[in-house]
């Protein structure tokens, strides 16, 4: 059985969105957000645009108590996790209201780590060790939850209720690495990322920008280039110029003042789905406001004819009847990306956003 965590409101969208992949036989709601299907095929790796968090292959795991749930939860681990390898360990709760369980859940991962400390050191000693290999995030820290690596393991004990919850184990003795599941097992906590806040922005529109570069794993850096389609009135220029990057930002009407002056930010006006940079550049940011067909079809394009390394691109809609549009993009990217991810971020509205890595030339 796999677990899918909707993003709010949109459990019936996901339910769709699975279905028309014909994934699985049953699908079963076990709470408000939370989807389980059985028979999901092994070779399914997503991505889900409409779930949060996904817990593959996960089971029913009893909570009667916090030090019997932790003394459970080591033995289960010590059995079935390597020693040699790092990983990490979700407790969280989806039930009640606000931090409902959070708690509860903190006493558990404490219970577990001390359980391990006197039964297994070593296993211990890999936890949370991988790699923080992303670059400087705006704030000048590293990302809390970088990208998975290639030998990392997950494990994700889920609590519905302070007495039940379900548990999945990823790792190379399960035959599922997180890894293999970009865009479909989130590192972060339920998948879930704080809306960024800066007063300073144009609009609130940045903060979809700066939440696709945390999932990336990668952020928009000093001396890169970058193309802003749609750009007025500035936020997503905003961000890599602050930064230090290089921006040609193309709208038909002009950015913020401040921004029209800056001199790393070269403002064309024109016509966004006409633009093409006179060379590859190193980022495609596009947030404007079209027909969801004209997005993707612009995705599509620019990332196959290699005119960006790395795209962060929203597609947005007119109403929910038009999300089987970007099975397009499920079935596209993944051929052109190194890394593709196509999620509904906690930012976003009535829209999606597409963010990735193209494929270099062999």
């Amino acid at each position: 059985m796999h677990l899918f965590l909707a993003a709010p409101q949109m459990g019936r969208f996901l339910s769709e969105e699975i279905s028309r992949a014909s994934l699985g036989t049953t699908q079963a709601w076990i709470a408000d957000d939370l989807l389980a299907v059985e028979n999901v095929p092994d070779i399914y790796r997503g991505p889900t645009v409409f779930s949060h968090q996904c817990l593959p292959k996960a089971v029913v795991w009893p909570i009667p108590s916090i030090r019997l749930t932790a003394e459970s939860l080591a033995t289960e681990l010590i059995q079935k996790f390597p020693d040699d390898i790092p990983w990490r360990l979700h407790v969280v709760a989806r039930y009640g209201i606000a931090e409902a369980g959070h708690h509860r859940c903190q006493l558990i991962r404490e219970g577990v780590v001390a359980q391990l400390k006197k039964r297994n050191r070593s296993l211990l000693k890999q936890l949370d060790m991988a790699p923080l290999n992303g670059v400087p995030n705006p704030l000048g820290s590293r990302a809390v939850s970088p990208p998975f690596q290639a030998q990392e393991g997950l494990v994700q004990l889920l609590l519905t209720s302070p007495e039940t919850g379900y548990l999945s184990l990823l790792n190379h003795l399960t035959g599922q690495m997180p890894s293999q599941w970009i865009g479909t097992v989130s590192p972060f906590l339920k998948g879930v990322i704080p809306i960024a806040v800066d007063k300073g922005a144009p609009s609130r529109a940045f903060a979809k920008l700066v939440e696709s570069e945390h999932r990336l794993g990668k952020y928009i850096s000093q001396g890169e280039s970058c193309v802003d389609l749609g750009a007025s009135p500035g936020s997503w220029t905003y961000i890599p110029a602050q930064r230090g990057a290089q921006v040609i930002a193309v709208d038909r009407s002009p950015l913020r003042e401040d921004l029209m002056r800056h001199s790393l930010v070269k403002f064309v006006q024109g016509d966004a789905f006409q633009f093409a940079p006179s060379g590859p550049v190193d980022w495609l940011l596009c947030d404007v406001i079209a027909a969801p067909e004209r997005s993707i079809r612009l995705l599509i394009d620019w990332v196959r004819e290699r005119r960006c390394r790395q795209f962060v691109v929203t597609i947005k809609f007119r109403g929910d009847t038009e999300y089987a549009l970007l099975d397009e993009l499920k079935s596209e990217m993944p051929k052109l990306c190194e890394v593709f991810h196509l999620l509904h971020l906690c930012a976003n509205k009535n829209e999606v956003s597409a963010f990735g890595i193209g494929r270099r030339l062999v």
